[in-house]
């Protein structure tokens, strides 16, 4: 007789009360949000957007929906996972409750637009000043400034929604233009600054949306980058993007705020014999790769002296990379010898070939956190409202900024879980079981010790109570 032999355990399912918990690894960002005074701050800046005498008040509303979208939440009504655990979370609000907020926003989007640029600006400046050493405000100088990232991307929708149109890439939805802080492998992934939501037809060279979108990127900077008069500190800031940015008019602007800049330039058609030069390798010396080494295939060199920029920033140089076209891809005009060759605009004061390209070449970074943006919520605009959709995206990039400042703030340096994506942060510790339990006049969350990430959450939970403890007696400037 043959005997089937299952390839998982049949378990027979059976429904219980008991104070069990799917999503116990969450309390890392309640306990983080409590820490940093996350109710106060909402309620000063969004009081006005439910009643005075309502139960459910603006910080239990906006972090209930953040906690979700962190979790992997696509709409609001997702929240009931949250609702479900009443134990861990508190009483949350109902979807009604919730409706009625979106339309309070619908109805004053610039109150809430300032609301929570202003909330974000003030918990970054506190969380930036407990990274002490690790500070990315302390850390930028003129020789290595703060990154900050442009870069566009499209949002496809499925319905017809408030100012959507088509893209150039023949669907439907939004083309957002976002500004992300890269202070570097060592402190995490990075952030995201500032998300302005356009439509699909909006071009991505746009200099009016570059500055727009650049201006409310340096509104979220920490008053460590101007002086006492708000003037901005514009040599300890970078800003890098693709040849999208690299119009005079938005260089020009940055060169009025004495910002440098490192943006991909497409390289005109230009004489015979410039051509013939771009072969001869001789003259250019080896591109580094991701970390000091030097590569055989790869080379830059400074063509400032051989290409002229006219009507660009004083100081403006032009550098070319030449490596190996990729298998498939098409030689244009200037890849003669099998290489393709790029070039970009820096206006740095450093001079280092190799490190400039590096540099720039690091820009790289910037998908995965447009990609995680888009896993917190970018990529999925529940509402019809554009000023609704609008808010979706702030915090969809609160939710992303929560998990950096952990990473920056409470994680020590090189440890494995500081580059992880809000996905990786999902399977290994969000998405943690646990059970509620009751004794000694006290509650307690239990996390099975065999979790894989078990001492991962221990040891956030300790920073993180730690850090509110400092922040309770003074021991860290807010």
């Amino acid at each position: 007789m043959n005997l089937s032999t299952p390839v998982f355990p049949a378990l027979s399912t059976q429904l219980t009360g008991q104070s069990l918990v799917s999503h116990a690894g969450l309390s890392v960002l309640t306990s983080f949000l409590n820490a940093v005074g996350f109710r106060r701050l909402c309620e000063d800046r969004f009081s006005q957007f439910v009643p005075a005498t309502a139960t459910h008040r603006p910080g239990k509303i906006l972090g209930a929906l953040t906690l979700s979208l962190a979790a992997g939440g696509e709409q609001a009504t997702d929240i009931d996972q949250l609702r479900a655990a009443p134990g861990l979370f508190g009483p949350v609000a109902s979807d009604a409750t919730i409706s009625r907020f979106t339309h309070r926003i619908k109805e004053q989007p610039e109150a809430f637009e300032h609301g929570f640029a202003t909330m974000t600006r003030t918990l970054r400046t506190k969380v930036w000043t407990a990274a002490g050493p690790r500070n990315p405000g302390r850390l930028a100088t003129p020789t290595n400034p703060l990154i900050i990232d442009i870069d566009a991307s499209l949002v496809h929708v499925h319905a017809e929604k408030e100012s959507s149109a088509g893209t150039y890439k023949g669907g439907h939805g939004f083309a957002p233009l976002i500004a992300m802080a890269d202070y570097g492998k060592k402190n995490g992934t990075g952030e995201v600054l500032a998300v302005q939501l356009r439509p699909g037809n909006r071009g991505a060279n746009s200099a009016a949306s570059h500055i727009e979108v650049l201006n409310q990127a340096l509104a979220q900077l920490p008053d460590g980058f101007s002086d006492e008069h708000g003037n901005l500190y514009g040599e300890k800031v970078l800003v890098r993007t693709d040849s999208a940015g690299s119009s005079r008019e938005f260089l020009q602007y940055l060169d009025s705020l004495g910002i440098q800049f490192s943006t991909s330039y497409s390289l005109p058609v230009i004489k015979e014999r410039f051509i013939r030069w771009i072969d001869e390798k001789k003259y250019w010396e080896p591109a580094r790769g991701a970390g000091v080494d030097q590569r055989d295939d790869a080379w830059v060199i400074d063509a400032s002296k051989v290409i002229e920029l006219k009507d660009y920033p004083p100081g403006t140089r032009i550098y070319l990379r030449a490596e190996p076209l990729h298998p498939g891809a098409k030689a244009d005009l200037f890849d003669t010898d099998g290489n393709r060759v790029t070039a970009f605009l820096t206006n740095a004061p450093r001079f280092n070939v190799a490190f400039l390209d590096a540099r720039h070449r690091a820009r790289g970074r910037r998908e995965n956190r447009i990609k995680t943006l888009k896993n917190t919520g970018l990529g999925k605009l529940p509402y019809w409202s554009f000023a609704a959709n609008q808010a979706w995206a702030n915090l969809a990039m609160f939710a992303l900024n929560l998990v950096s400042w952990l990473q920056l703030v409470v994680l020590p340096g090189g440890y494995e879980a500081g580059c992880w994506d809000v996905k990786r942060w999902r399977y290994r510790l969000f998405s943690m079981a646990g059970k509620i339990v009751s004794g000694g006049r006290q509650r307690r969350l239990l996390i099975p010790e065999s979790a894989p990430e078990a001492q991962l959450l221990c040891q956030l939970i300790e920073g993180i109570d730690s850090l509110f403890q400092r922040w309770r007696h003074g021991l860290l400037a807010a």
